[in-house]
C-alpha cells in the first residue's frame, strides 16, 4: 500500500512547488512587460519632436496654420526644402560648417590621441600636472571665455576666419576626447607591441600594425563626439565670425528664422532649414554606427 501511495505523494510535492513558483514567474514577466512599455513611452516621447520637425518641413504653411494638428504626411510638399536652400547664405553656410568640422575633427583626435598615448604609456615629469591641467580646463564656463577669446582672435587677425574657430573648437573639444581615449590606449596592453617588436619588428612598425587597429573603435567614438559638437556649436561661433557671410549653419538658422520673424514666422520652411542642418549627423552616424557602438562599449570596460 505505501508503494502505491508513494509516486501520488511526489506528485503533490511537485504540484505544490510549481504552484508556489508560479505567482513569482508571473510577477517577473509582469515587471519586464511595464518596463518594457515605460521604454516605449519614454523612447515615442523622446522622438517625436524630431517626427514633427520633419513632418513640419513637408507640410505647406497654411496646414501647419490650422487648429486640427495632422501626425501623417498627408500633404507633403518640398516647397519648404526648396525655399529653405535658395535662401541668403545657404550654400555659404554649409561649405563654412563642413570645412569647420572636418578641421576641428581632425586636429581633435590627433592632439587628445597623442596626448592620451603619452599619459597612458609613459611617466613623465609634470604628467600629473599635465592630467590636472586637462581637468581645470574642462571645469572653465564657455561664457567666462568669451571676451578673451575674442581680443585674442582679433589681435591675431583671425576673426572670420576658419583657422581661428578651429582653434577654440579644438581647445574646447580636446580635453575631454582626451580622457575618451586615455580609456582606450590603457586598454591594450603594452605586452603586445613587445612581442611584435621581439618578433623584429620596429616600435612605430609594432604600433602601426598591431595596437592602432585595436584603437580604431576608440578614435571613431571620440571622432563623432568632435563632429557633434564642432557641428552643432552656436555660441562660440557668435563670437568669432561676426560678419553675417561667414556664419555656420547654426548661426544661419537664427538669422533665418530672424528674417522670417519679421514677415511672419514660416515655420515650414524654418523646420526645413533645421532638418538640413541634422541630415549630415545623421548620414555620418550611419557610416559609423557600428565602430562607434563598439568603441563605446570597449571604453567603458577598459582602461
Amino acid at each position: 500500500m505505501s508503494t502505491a501511495t508513494a509516486p501520488s505523494i511526489h506528485l503533490h510535492a511537485s504540484d505544490v512547488a510549481r504552484t508556489q513558483h508560479a505567482p513569482g514567474a508571473r510577477r517577473r514577466k509582469i515587471g519586464k512587460i511595464l518596463l518594457s512599455l515605460l521604454a516605449i513611452g519614454i523612447s515615442l516621447a523622446w522622438i517625436f519632436p524630431v517626427y514633427w520637425m520633419v513632418l513640419s518641413a513637408f507640410t505647406p504653411n497654411a496646414w501647419l496654420r490650422t487648429t486640427t494638428p495632422e501626425f501623417l504626411p498627408v500633404h507633403a510638399t518640398l516647397a519648404n526644402f526648396r525655399a529653405a536652400m535658395s535662401g541668403d547664405g545657404f550654400s555659404n553656410s554649409l561649405k563654412m560648417s563642413v570645412v569647420i568640422t572636418i578641421t576641428t575633427v581632425v586636429a581633435v583626435l590627433a592632439f587628445a590621441f597623442l596626448a592620451a598615448l603619452a599619459i597612458s604609456r609613459w611617466r613623465f615629469k609634470g604628467r600629473t600636472t599635465f592630467i590636472l591641467a586637462v581637468l581645470f580646463v574642462q571645469m572653465l564656463p564657455a561664457e567666462g571665455l568669451f571676451i578673451a577669446q575674442y581680443k585674442m582672435l582679433s589681435n591675431a587677425n583671425l576673426l572670420n576666419s576658419v583657422i581661428g574657430i578651429s582653434v577654440l573648437y579644438t581647445a574646447a573639444i580636446v580635453p575631454f576626447t582626451i580622457w575618451m581615449l586615455r580609456g582606450f590606449v590603457a586598454g591594450v596592453p603594452a605586452d603586445l607591441e613587445e612581442a611584435a617588436m621581439v618578433d623584429g619588428l620596429s616600435r612605430f612598425q609594432a604600433f602601426l600594425r598591431i595596437t592602432f587597429p585595436l584603437l580604431a573603435p576608440g578614435l571613431v567614438a571620440s571622432g563623432v563626439y568632435a563632429f557633434l559638437q564642432a557641428w552643432n556649436e552656436y555660441t562660440v561661433a557668435l563670437i568669432a565670425l561676426p560678419s553675417g557671410d561667414r556664419a555656420t549653419l547654426p548661426l544661419w538658422l537664427s538669422n533665418f528664422l530672424s528674417a522670417s520673424a519679421q514677415r511672419g514666422v514660416d515655420w515650414g520652411q524654418v523646420m526645413a532649414a533645421s532638418t538640413l542642418i541634422a541630415i549630415p549627423v545623421i548620414v555620418f552616424f550611419l557610416f559609423v554606427q557600428n565602430r562607434m557602438t563598439s568603441g563605446l562599449v570597449s571604453g567603458a570596460v577598459k582602461g
